[in-house]
């Protein structure tokens, strides 16, 4: 048996343990509705609420910021290592990628093209859970130490202690914490690293010729050069992985974008059938309240995979802007879900339904569902998409191994021999990742990305109303309703 395989059957009692756990599910209308996404869906919600629709009322007011408008607070005094834009860009980075692609295929191919509609719908209330983590994680942030005196920390790991110092319970917030940064290390090097290496393997192996290109069987090689890629910026700290996803995640989502409405204008006839199938099967499907609720809780759950609101992990990145008031980054934070899933996800699902390769390729899901709808207006596209596919998942994984990197000086303490051990394992699972099929190490790694949501969550419910507080005296100073 190959080392691979040995390994991944050792795994397997205790993946298989902790899945159960995370994954936990009830059964409702012949389905398996995972609680960890009920989880998350109510948050998105209740914060949707609390905060009076601030994901629609300032979601131009975002946007302005962004721009710059109000950069009054991000004058010289005010402490960070990025911009707001930079700031974006790097947690876009570790949201936009393979589930924009395949993920989007899987929910059409097992819920039907109504799923794209609740997708979006989740993406619109995941903003608001994005404005409160990404506040948190600026109000929060901790300013250098005396090894990194220029460094900024921010995240769950600190506004979670500081929710459970308010009932005088230190102990559990310490605890609470630690169980995040656990969670987000082990998630971090296996689906920001080992999976997303995997994937872009598989995607170059099949434009170079297959099973009989240069890269069968040499996985290794494609892992040592992009760990090789990945490790020469995550050298550089925040400042380069910034750098580089402000410069990759444009061109990769405008690339993306431009493709997407090409096929859509080849098949501009089919637009207005596709939206009203989308509509339909989203409301009123044919069979019935089951199909209703099969497209519903698909659309939400590769929502909750692409944009990753109500993880904390963006309340990371952002956590290191140029800003002394947190509640504007939150506002920039928040258009994070709106680009990652309304917008990029749609034009997926648009492409996949309009082409009708959902129909025509029965069976065939994840990114080769994709691939041949786009290959349906643009013959060349699987080259293109290769080339998407490598650049989403390099860009992914900067972002999750600087989200790993925090965690992990967060829990042992910021040395250099730390960081550079964390970082010398983050590239060698990336190697791993492209030689190996490790499926039992892969579902141990999302359960645990999803574990995040358990205490982040439960110290945003605590902080809202210090939030609630804050963004009104914002809006109050701006004179904005």
């Amino acid at each position: 048996m190959e080392i691979d395989k040995i390994i991944d059957t050792a795994f397997e009692p205790v993946s298989n343990a902790v899945a159960t756990v995370i994954f936990y599910s009830i059964p409702l209308f012949d389905l398996e509705i995972k609680l960890v996404l009920v989880w998350l869906v109510a948050a998105a919600l209740f914060f949707t609420v609390y905060f009076g629709f601030i994901n629609i009322r300032c979601f131009r007011h975002g946007i302005d910021v962004l721009q710059g408008k109000y950069d009054r607070d991000n004058a010289s005094g005010a402490d960070g290592q990025i911009n707001r834009f930079q700031a974006l860009m790097t947690s876009l980075s570790g949201t936009v990628g393979l589930g924009n692609i395949a993920g989007v295929a899987v929910a059409i191919s097992v819920g039907g093209p109504g799923a794209a509609f609740w997708m979006a719908v989740m993406g619109l209330f995941g903003m608001s859970t994005k404005f409160i983590e990404v506040t948190l994680g600026v109000k929060y942030r901790q300013h250098g130490s005396k090894r990194h005196p220029e460094a900024i920390s921010g995240g769950p790991m600190y506004y979670l202690r500081a929710a459970f110092d308010q009932f005088h319970t230190p102990r559990l917030g310490k605890f609470m914490a630690g169980l995040f940064a656990l969670c987000c290390i082990g998630g971090t090097v296996g689906a920001g690293g080992l999976f997303q290496a995997n994937q872009a393997y598989q995607q170059a192996l099949v434009v170079t010729g297959g099973e009989s290109g240069f890269l069968a069987e040499r996985g290794w090689l494609f892992g040592i050069f992009m760990a090789l890629l990945v490790g020469l910026v995550i050298l550089g700290g925040i400042k380069w992985i910034a750098a580089v996803a402000s410069s990759v995640v444009p061109i990769m989502a405008i690339t993306y974008i431009v493709a997407g409405f090409v096929v859509i204008g080849v098949h501009y006839e089919a637009i207005p059938d596709a939206l009203l199938t989308i509509l339909e099967m989203a409301l009123y499907p044919e069979a019935g309240i089951g199909a209703l609720m099969g497209a519903l809780l698909m659309g939400v759950q590769r929502a909750t995979f692409s944009n990753e609101a109500g993880l904390g992990s963006s309340a990371i990145a952002h956590s290191a802007v140029k800003t002394d008031v947190p509640v504007s980054q939150g506002m920039v934070g928040m258009l994070g879900p709106f680009i990652d899933t309304v917008i990029i996800c749609m034009i997926t699902a648009l492409v996949i339904v309009i082409s009708g390769a959902y129909i025509e390729g029965s069976g065939i899901e994840g990114v080769e569902l994709t691939s041949r709808a786009f290959a349906s207006g643009i013959s060349w596209f699987p080259y293109v998409l290769s080339v998407t596919v490598f650049l989403f998942a390099f860009s992914t994984m900067i972002s999750w191994s600087y989200y790993g990197l925090k965690c992990t000086t967060y829990l042992f303490g910021e040395y250099d021999i730390v960081e550079n051990i964390y970082k010398v394992i983050f590239c060698v699972f990336i190697v791993i990742g492209s030689a190996t099929q490790l499926s039992n190490i892969i579902l141990f790694t999302d359960s645990m990305i999803f574990a995040m949501a358990i205490p982040n969550i439960i110290g945003l419910y605590i902080l809202a109303p210090e939030i609630k507080k804050d963004l009104q005296g914002y809006l109050q100073t701006l004179k904005i309703r």
